[in-house]
């Protein structure tokens, strides 16, 4: 058999090894009801540098709030007694932080509802926060000067972090938050999952995003931007995705490789995912290796279509699955508006007016795409079977990542306050 014709074999049969398995719910899975918790939505006020935590379906009404910069002070004073740490820290404020510091981006809550684990980008770590006290149980500098987002491991035991300026994925315990193993990214690590079980780790490395060099014809311009796959146990890699070349493959030369906010099927044989600059998302089959299919969606006449304007590149920022597989919400983040797409059709259903939405995730339930408006400070919830507005509820500055989790079932925030 020619050497080429094998190693298309070889390639194949990886990626039919990627979707034997299939999921569960991340958040569900990893925070899995007992005697004893609460099931919530945790909202990270990335400017505040507080998380609300709000009931997880219905009327999602606020259940108690968390300060996750106890430690503000030690924080400030260790950088400002490093030039180079205040460096990347005003860097921050004034580029991703549109002026602002980043204090929240991405939370997951311990197997025991009693403690929450979240990425701080301006102090560059991850730290465990006690729920009943707001006090830090540890801290985890990251490799580099920024942490962004994260993905907790399917048994909760794990949860792997983007140390975005060093391009590496660090996997710590959630526990103890010691480091458990590391890998390699392209530049900026951003997206990450646990998939198979939690046999394998994905991550999207999105390139420079803070650069004024926007138009097509400068991309090269944005670094290296793939999918990496490792295994989750060896942190080895299994597999690299780069999507510029199957996205010259269908014609689309001019769009972005950057892989923003991405949703897998339950089967994890299809992976949807966003593209820096683009109103829209894109369909990937695993085992095939293709893009498949391309939706564009509506594009607001009223959004600049100077793209510098545009916020750290994004267009759309947020997609999740119903967890049926059949249905799609998309937050159409400089559109200004939020979206239910059926996922066989590709059928846009309404558009639902929102300010700045920055995220999508999963009411607890299933019924709703819960998305957070940052330009508002609200989370609106969206019903999939419609696709209309629900309720919003209002909550801290700047919202953007909301993760399920779970608290004690008697916790209404720190010293029952």
């Amino acid at each position: 058999m020619p050497a080429s014709r094998t190693r298309h074999l070889c390639s194949v049969a990886a990626a039919l090894a990627l979707t034997v398995a299939g999921p569960a719910t991340a958040a569900s899975a990893a925070n899995g009801a007992s005697d004893g918790l609460r099931e919530v939505l945790f909202v990270g006020n990335n400017w505040d540098g507080t998380a609300d935590v709000v009931k997880s379906s219905g009327d999602f009404a606020k259940v108690g709030r968390i300060n996750i910069v106890p430690d503000k002070a030690q924080r400030l004073a260790e950088i400002n007694a490093d030039p180079i740490k205040w460096i990347y820290y005003t860097s921050i404020r004034n580029e991703v932080g549109q002026g602002h510091d980043q204090y929240v981006d991405d939370m997951y809550s311990t197997p025991d509802g009693k403690s929450v684990v979240v990425s701080r980008p301006s102090f560059a770590d991850v730290v465990s926060i006690d729920l009943a006290t707001d006090r830090v149980n540890w801290r985890f500098p990251v490799a580099g000067y920024r942490a962004d987002h994260m993905a907790v491991s399917p048994d909760g035991t794990r949860v792997a972090v983007s140390a975005s300026t060093a391009n590496k994925v660090q996997v710590l315990d959630i526990d103890t938050g010691k480091e458990i193993g590391e890998f390699g990214s392209g530049d900026k690590p951003h997206e990450n999952f646990f998939t198979n079980g939690g046999k394998y780790i994905w991550n999207m490395s999105i390139g420079e995003v803070t650069t004024s060099l926007d138009d097509p014809a400068w991309d090269w311009t944005k670094g290296d931007r793939h999918i990496t796959i490792v295994d989750a146990n060896t942190f080895k890699p299994v597999r690299t995705i780069d999507m510029r070349q199957r996205l010259d493959a269908i014609g689309l030369k001019d769009f972005s490789s950057a892989v923003r906010p991405a949703a897998f099927t339950p089967d994890w044989s299809k992976l949807y995912f966003q593209v820096s600059f683009f109103n829209g998302f894109l369909e990937y089959d695993v085992a095939t290796d293709k893009i498949t299919r391309v939706a564009t969606l509506p594009a607001n006449p009223a959004t600049n279509p100077d793209r510098t304007t545009w916020l750290l590149d994004s267009r759309h920022h947020g997609i999740s699955m119903n967890p049926e597989g059949t249905k799609l919400c998309v937050a159409g983040t400089m559109d200004n508006y939020a979206t239910v797409v059926d996922r066989a059709s590709f059928d846009v259903g309404p558009l639902v007016t929102a300010s700045t939405p920055y995220w999508a995730t999963v009411s607890g339930d299933g019924k709703d795409c819960v998305i957070s408006e940052a330009g508002a400070d609200r989370i609106t919830a969206i019903d999939f079977a419609t696709g209309q507005k629900v309720l919003s509820v209002p909550v801290g500055d700047h919202p953007q990542r909301v993760r399920l989790g779970h608290v004690q079932a008697d916790w209404t925030g720190p010293s029952g306050s």
